[in-house]
């Protein structure tokens, strides 16, 4: 019984499409305008993909040498929050927020830095940080709070 109604309802939802489409065709006007060399131009990739170990006749991006200043680690990694407050992160700069956190010395924010406190994950997002980098970070923080 009830497949007889499906049945029915799709019977008559085709003929309705049938009947409301009419003698309409479509038509190559649908096919955005340019001769066939044109279109297949605009179809072409963007870029060539090159794969690991091919010569793909260009020199290797360039990698940085030694570690990165503690600038570079803030602008890179502590930025996102230091910059905006994210979670209670103190601001860049702001004495009030910075003072009590200063005042409890340069071992406990180590500490903190390496192994994370409240919504700061260890070393600040930055696992790929060597410990120098990181002190860099650090110290370049507190310099721009005194």
């Amino acid at each position: 019984m009830i497949s007889k109604r499906i049945i029915g309802v799709a019977a008559a939802s085709v003929s309705l499409l049938v009947l409301s489409l009419g003698a309409q065709t479509v038509t190559a006007d649908v096919v955005p305008p340019g001769s066939d060399d044109e279109i297949s131009a605009r179809l072409q990739p963007f870029g060539d993909l090159c794969r690991a170990g091919e010569d793909c006749g260009q020199a290797a991006a360039a990698v940085a040498s030694g570690p990165l200043s503690g600038e570079a680690v803030y602008n890179q990694f502590c930025v996102a929050c230091h910059a905006a407050g994210v979670s209670g992160a103190p601001i860049l700069g702001e004495v009030d927020a910075w003072a009590p956190r200063i005042a409890q010395g340069t071992d406990t924010l180590w500490e903190h830095t390496i192994n994370g406190i409240n919504a700061m994950p260890p070393k600040g997002t930055c696992m790929s940080c060597s410990d120098e980098e990181l002190r860099g970070a650090m110290d370049y923080m507190i310099s721009q709070t005194q």
